[in-house]
């Protein structure tokens, strides 16, 4: 064994172990299920805004994301950046304190299923919202584990399938011990390890090329050869296939913004922030966080490509996400690369922990407890819940092992997709319309779901819009069409009034 694998094993070993040594910990300051999904309402505004924002981003940051960039994507990650940009301002700006405080008094729900339940007392409504919530974070939580797997297959050499068992382990061990605390605790640090590995690797990378100027002019040479077909006609027919961005790409790319206003794993986190005070404090930094982040990873999609090539490293359409991996190890000593590789995992684990806690509370509280053992106690409800981290992991990894599931930003994308369009539209529907009706909500959450799975199914012409679109105009219409038509059941215009009187 060389010492450069010496190295990045220690890294890795040392990482994941605190990883682990976080949900041991975070286990004692779990007692009961409200601490277990929600942490009490007790997390402070950094942990609440680093966390959000590292469960956001996910692994198609650090590797979907920077390999579109390699093979020239560069106008619909622009695109797509600016969009999620933009769309976590206004989640912040608009949804954070409404539904905080909507969460309290429609009965101190603490899963989004449950403020649906409470918010338009519809049990229909609820049972549509766990199994959308399984469905599509099933596919979510996937990318994930896909991306463990390219991880240590990239650094290691190990098989794929190998890589994803244990990044699937470790994500098991921290969630089923700690719940919620140890998921905000571990995306804490996660989200920290992403910002410094950006923040410093780009950095590298421009002035390694010379300066900003230079780099970016090599950047845009490499573009040329590689349509040129100096390189191979594999990359020659990638590049050509992604300058073809036209306004319908534009649109497509942005309308990624609409999907945090539906995204249970972050908006979750503004049900369980400390205080309403504080959730400015918290969108300040993760905006700052995003900004930053989403920057990096567009130097080093660029940037990879020229600083690779120089070292006679030439990756092509099947091994591109593996970019920001490949440039770690050719910039740094061994450890050192180990350390900003778990950056990687970071972004990997914090978006599939999230989801697994998502998927556990929707299923143990507003499933089993809500409807099959109403009077189920404190123990076995968290029982279900740890059951359910670990049967929809194992689902999400069968689901990896199909053919043509190993695209992390494809499976990202269908899942945001799926949430953004539905829940996305009827939750701002909840907190600003006074009418939205339970048949409302449920019939838009219905329609919603099948355009999307439709739209994703079609192509060419109208149908290669992102189906996010098509998908939130559907369930936003037939919410609002359907609620005129009918009534809200008794008490729940009454209490929404008590909401809005409500003060921050």
């Amino acid at each position: 064994m060389t010492p450069q694998t010496i190295g990045k094993i220690c890294a890795f070993a040392l990482y994941l172990a605190f990883m682990v040594y976080i949900g041991i910990r975070s286990s004692k300051k779990t007692n009961n299920a409200k601490d277990f999904f929600l942490g009490g309402r007790g997390i402070g505004p950094w942990v609440t805004a680093l966390s959000a924002e590292a469960s956001d981003s996910s692994a198609w940051l650090l590797m979907g994301l920077p390999g579109l960039c390699y093979l020239g994507g560069l106008k619909e990650t622009f695109w797509t950046a600016l969009g999620l940009i933009v769309g976590t301002y206004l989640n912040w700006l608009f949804i954070a304190k409404p539904l905080r405080k909507c969460s309290i008094v429609y009965g101190d729900a603490i899963t989004i299923p449950s403020f649906f339940k409470n918010r338009f007392k519809s049990r229909r409504c609820n049972i549509i919202s766990v199994l959308l919530i399984v469905f599509f974070f099933t596919i979510y939580t996937a990318s994930g584990i896909v991306a463990c797997g390219k991880l240590f297959r990239s650094v290691f050499g190990l098989d794929y399938t190998v890589g994803m068992v244990i990044g699937l382990v470790v994500i098991l061990s921290y969630t089923i011990l700690g719940g919620y605390r140890a998921v905000c605790t571990t995306d804490f640090v996660q989200g920290a390890l992403i910002f410094i590995a950006f923040v410093i690797s780009g950095l590298v990378a421009v002035f390694a090329l010379g300066g900003p100027s230079e780099a970016f002019n090599s950047a845009r040479e490499f573009s040329v050869k590689a349509l040129a077909g100096e390189f191979n006609s594999d990359l020659q027919s990638v590049f050509s296939a992604n300058q073809n961005f036209s306004a319908m790409s534009a649109i497509s790319a942005f309308a990624w913004s609409l999907g945090y206003f539906g995204m249970p794993h972050i908006i979750v986190r503004f049900m369980g922030i400390r205080s309403n005070d504080e959730i400015k404090t918290a969108r300040r930094v993760g905006i700052v966080w995003m900004i930053i982040a989403y920057i990096g990873a567009y130097v080093i999609g660029s940037l990879g490509t020229v600083y690779l090539n120089n070292r006679g490293i030439l990756l092509n359409a099947s091994t591109a996400e593996t970019v920001f991996s490949e440039t770690m190890l050719k910039m740094f000593p061994s450890f050192i690369a180990g350390i900003f590789l778990c950056a990687i995992l970071a972004a990997s684990m914090s978006t599939a922990d999230s989801q697994l806690l998502a998927v556990a509370s929707s299923v143990s509280l507003d499933l089993y407890k809500g409807i099959i053992n109403k009077d189920a106690d404190e123990k076995k409800v968290l029982l279900v819940s740890r059951i359910t981290v670990f049967a929809i992991a194992i689902v999400a990894f069968v689901l990896c092992l199909l053919p043509n599931n190993n695209s992390i930003f494809g499976l990202v994308s269908y899942a945001w997709a799926g949430f953004g369009a539905t829940f996305g539209a009827v939750v701002i529907l909840a907190l600003f319309w006074k009418k939205c009706t339970a048949a409302g909500a449920s019939a838009g959450l219905t329609l919603g779901f099948v355009t999307v799975v439709v739209w994703h199914n079609l192509k060419g012409g109208l149908f290669d819009v992102y189906e996010i679109l098509p998908g939130f105009i559907v369930t936003f219409v037939v919410a609002v069409a359907v609620s005129l038509v009918t009534k809200s059941k008794p008490g729940v215009e009454e209490l929404f009034d008590e909401y809005k009187n409500m003060k921050d």
